[in-house]
């Protein structure tokens, strides 16, 4: 769906209904552009007063989608409970599952949601037994490299699949694709509170029964957290779609807020890291955490961009964020030749290559973005350019997840 489609059919209010549900957050996005354009339609009226109009009651969709939802939530938590259910050893079964957990009953939700074609769901389908059959095959060796950069970058390729899914038919569509990267930062602000909320119920209801003589930590540990866990990701979706209006004022503020602050952090560490007599050279666990610490603040570059609001764009904001890519550049080159100097001097291994790889596609992608940001501040281009650098580049991260996870362990025999 995007501001064409609206557009068509401004005078078929059946047909905006339907794209209004099939998703109600770019809908409102993607209308609030086009208005300005139609501002004398009496229909273009209507929708606008009925999306800029603030209910003060939470939405929970309807009867049908809370059905599902609920359905969808206690298969992942029983799915959860394999472990205790049929004698699995848990550190096996999590280390090579959470992912599908995770993100396995999003991608149904999606699918059904958007009513996707019958060979888009047959391909995501294929996909995910495919890899729910080769990381179980997975031969178990817990000094295996190949094993554990597989069990981290399944999670990523299982992400992948739920962003097929929730952009529907328009795959191609760049504001889709940062549509769904907002959508994340939705779901994780919502996911946060949830958790902060179930983390004061949990604590409340466990003093309560301690205080009449029940001991109840081990049962709601094992049943009440695991269910809610396994649900929390489908719950904060829910929401998040039924009530765009919850987090859509949140985000923004919560990227304007941390931009700079990571940006001040990040400076001071540089400077810190020249006097602490560590480097990411010679300490393998210094480097592990410096990589971290790149992919922590490209999330937040990433997800800062997608939350800008075109409406209130800041050129101060925008400017901050582009010296924010500026100084994960230089982070990103100072990571960049520390792995190439270690594989110079100790030769190449799985998590090397894989790190390797990893740092040269964020150093491409940072510089595409960086670029776009340069010329935004300069007023040569809008934030729209930006958002291209990114959304283009998601399907080469979809890649790599696929290379290091199936190639890999093939490639270095398992090792």
């Amino acid at each position: 769906m995007n501001r064409t489609d609206i557009l068509a059919n401004i005078d078929n209010p059946k047909q905006l209904e339907k794209l209004y549900r099939e998703n109600k957050a770019v809908f409102k996005t993607e209308f609030s552009s086009l208005y300005p354009e139609i501002t004398n339609n009496k229909i273009a009226d209507y929708w606008k007063e009925r999306l800029n109009f603030e209910s003060s009651e939470i939405l929970w969709g309807s009867k049908k989608e809370l059905t599902f939802v609920i359905i969808i939530s206690l298969l992942a938590g029983v799915i959860a409970k394999f472990p205790a259910l049929f004698n699995i050893n848990p550190e096996y079964f999590y280390q090579r599952n959470a992912g599908f957990i995770a993100f396995s009953g999003l991608t149904t939700y999606f699918i059904w949601r958007r009513n996707l074609p019958s060979k888009r769901v047959v391909l995501v389908l294929l996909a995910t037994l495919i890899s729910l059959f080769f990381i179980n095959i997975f031969p178990t060796n817990q000094k295996s490299d190949t094993l554990i950069l597989s069990c981290i970058h399944l999670p990523l390729l299982l992400w992948s699949m739920l962003g097929f899914s929730y952009v529907g038919e328009n795959i191609k569509d760049h504001r889709r694709r940062i549509d769904f990267l907002r959508y994340n930062g939705d779901v994780i602000i919502m996911s946060g509170l949830i958790v902060i909320a179930g983390g004061l119920l949990s604590g409340i209801t466990i003093g309560l029964f301690s205080v009449i003589g029940f001991q109840i930590e081990k049962f709601w540990a094992d049943n009440v957290v695991v269910f809610g866990l396994a649900a929390l990701p489908l719950v904060g979706t829910q929401i998040v779609q039924s009530n765009p209006q919850l987090v859509n004022k949140i985000s923004p503020v919560i990227a304007k807020l941390f931009s700079p602050l990571v940006f001040i952090m990040l400076s001071v560490y540089l400077v810190a890291m020249l006097f602490s007599g560590k480097d990411p050279y010679n300490d393998r666990n210094f480097l592990l955490l410096f990589n971290g610490l790149l992919i922590g603040v490209m999330a937040i570059i990433l997800f800062s961009v997608a939350g800008t609001n075109k409406k209130n764009e800041s050129r101060l904001g925008n400017f901050i964020l582009f010296a924010l890519s500026i100084v994960t550049i230089i982070v990103n080159g100072i990571a960049l030749s520390a792995i190439v100097f270690r594989i110079s001097e100790w030769g190449i291994t799985p998590n090397r290559l894989a790190v390797l790889g990893a740092n040269l596609l964020m150093l491409s992608n940072l510089l595409m973005v960086t670029y776009q940001l340069f010329k935004n501040v300069s007023r040569k281009a809008d934030i729209n350019e930006v958002e291209n650098s990114i959304s283009m580049f998601l399907p080469v991260y979809s890649l790599w997840a696929i290379i290091v996870t199936f190639i890999f362990p093939l490639i270095f025999q398992f090792k």
